[in-house]
């Protein structure tokens, strides 16, 4: 299994809205992809001082998976 971590940040008054667009748009977008290997997505939110810090590991069974979903550069975020 394969985790591949993302990290986003945002201010706190823009944080409930972010987590909506991940929650609604992002994170179906990328299962409507139906890349065979893909296995889910999860999400983390913490406060930090002045922002918010969004973390999502999405999770694939293969190397060949990951290539499938972010493209021939797949190591680069």
């Amino acid at each position: 299994m394969i985790g591949r971590i993302w990290h986003g940040w945002t201010k706190p008054e823009n944080a409930d809205v972010y987590e909506n667009l991940l929650k609604t748009e992002i994170f179906p977008g990328i299962a409507s992809k139906k890349v065979q290997g893909y296995r889910g997505i999860q999400l983390f939110r913490r406060p930090l001082d002045d922002e918010v810090e969004f973390i999502t590991i999405m999770w694939f069974e293969s190397w060949e998976a990951v290539q499938q979903f972010a493209g021939e550069d797949y190591e680069r975020a």
